[in-house]
């Protein structure tokens, strides 16, 4: 199924009905560079004044709204993905410096209400998942990202991250986030479900939600990109 088949987004239509559209799309835009402001200004627009590539744009867009929609090889191939490591790199340091660190505050803030034991395996649950999270942004970082770069430059990198199982890393990811929530339902006093919980717990779901999103951006469009340009490269040799 094509693009234009499942998605009504197009680079005329306003920034503005787009995000009505989907209204998390939102949470992308500092992680492209884009503020608000932009009144009724079209997507080509907005892209033409951050210099932001617009089939990067609408393909970002496109596989974060619609869970059915995987790019084929020859959109991901004309698309110009100059932007999609910084748009990776940002959202790790959007994630870990903003959204998770957020959570970690409202975790403990709400565990030293409870009681000592249950507080305890609380924070100990978030910081581990926390350490998990990190732990795959590093080696993305470390071996994914470079291993693109050289092969962006046209190099022949002998070492290949794809043997790194991104599924399994994503599903435990989401599963955890999940869990955490589970546990709060389960676990968590009557008298300590206060708006402090609430807005806890939707705020895991939210973070969860873009997670999700995020990983399906990697395994739609950076994989896919990968095996592209490694495949060009082993023809070239």
């Amino acid at each position: 199924m094509s693009m234009n088949e499942l998605s009504f987004f197009s680079a005329r239509m306003r920034l503005s009905d787009l995000i009505s559209a989907n209204h998390n799309l939102i949470l992308m835009f500092p992680r492209l560079g884009i503020s608000l402001g932009f009144g009724d200004k079209s997507v080509q627009e907005v892209c033409e004044q951050y210099h932001l590539p617009v089939d990067f744009f609408m393909l970002i867009c496109n596989v974060y709204t619609f869970a059915q929609y995987s790019p084929s090889a020859d959109e991901i191939s004309q698309t110009d993905m100059s932007p999609l490591l910084p748009y990776l790199r940002a959202s790790h340091q959007y994630y870990l410096q903003g959204r998770l660190e957020h959570i970690d505050q409202h975790v403990h803030l709400l565990a030293a209400s409870l009681e000592e034991k249950f507080g305890r395996v609380l924070c100990q649950f978030f910081d581990d998942y926390i350490s998990e999270v990190r732990e795959h942004f590093d080696k993305e970082e470390a071996e994914v990202f470079p291993y693109l770069e050289a092969l962006q430059e046209g190099g022949n990198p002998v070492e290949d991250p794809r043997i790194y199982s991104y599924d399994e890393a994503h599903e435990s990811i989401k599963d955890k986030l999940a869990d955490l929530t589970q546990i709060i339902f389960k676990y968590l006093p009557a008298n300590a479900f206060s708006n402090d919980a609430i807005d806890l717990i939707f705020d895991i779901l939210q973070t969860a939600g873009d997670l999700e999103k995020h990983a399906l951006i990697e395994e739609k469009i950076l994989l896919p990109y990968i095996e592209l340009l490694a495949t060009h490269s082993e023809n070239v040799k």
